[in-house]
């Protein structure tokens, strides 16, 4: 069967810059700068994640910065207004905190951002403390899985477990991520397994299962039925 799919721990960055509750509003704009990324996370006591600070929570102090906020207040944005007022990241971050645990599989991770409508993750212990940070880059590291790698799992996790007496005739072959298998087979049912299998094995990008019965005939045509 295919390998454990990759989990968070495989691909995140393990060093993350932070801040705490009481970082100033201008050291947060010159960590966000300094580092290039566009979100951090917010820690307290011995480093668990309560919080998130973004971009998108800064800008509400240009956007009202010259504007009268009692107009503001009447068309219900009372939460930008907040943040216009904010000073520190307590004050201005999104809470609680959208993380994942580090044996979240890749699949789950990149559900969660596209749900959560977010580009990075804090990836959190039991506890809540923050180990590393999982980034939507991260998340397609695994597409540069070189192609004789993918090549060799599909073989030993896939057709030698589906077909092994014939493992050996059947052709597997892997061009930028796309798998294309090619051969006969004497079960053609296996053939849609054997395609649902090899997509679920890391790096791979597209499957063409070009297998036939042993006949040689197509599957699906009068021979296979």
């Amino acid at each position: 069967m295919p390998e454990t799919p990759h989990i968070v721990s495989d691909v995140m960055t393990q060093s993350v810059v932070a801040v705490r509750l009481n970082a100033p509003f201008k050291e947060i704009v010159q960590t966000l700068g300094q580092w290039k990324v566009s979100a951090l996370p917010v820690l307290e006591g011995d480093g668990r994640v309560i919080g998130v600070v973004s971009e998108a929570d800064l800008l509400p102090k240009e956007e009202f910065h010259d504007q009268d906020l009692t107009l503001y207040a009447q068309r219900e944005r009372l939460a930008d207004i907040a943040k216009a007022g904010a000073a520190t990241a307590e004050e201005l971050m999104s809470t609680p905190a959208v993380t994942v645990h580090p044996d979240v599989t890749l699949a789950q991770a990149a559900r969660i951002m596209a749900v959560r409508h977010v580009k990075r993750l804090p990836v959190v212990d039991d506890e809540g403390i923050l180990r590393g940070i999982v980034s939507r880059g991260d998340l397609l590291k695994v597409f540069l899985r070189p192609d004789d790698d993918i090549e060799e799992e599909v073989r030993r996790t896939v057709v030698s477990y589906l077909f092994p007496a014939l493992s050996h005739t059947i052709h597997v072959h892997v061009h930028e991520g796309v798998v294309t298998l090619r051969g006969r087979v004497q079960d053609t049912s296996l053939i849609a397994v054997a395609a649902r299998l090899v997509r679920a094995v890391e790096g791979v990008v597209d499957v063409e299962p070009l297998l036939t019965g042993e006949s040689g005939a197509p599957v699906g045509s009068a021979d296979t039925q």
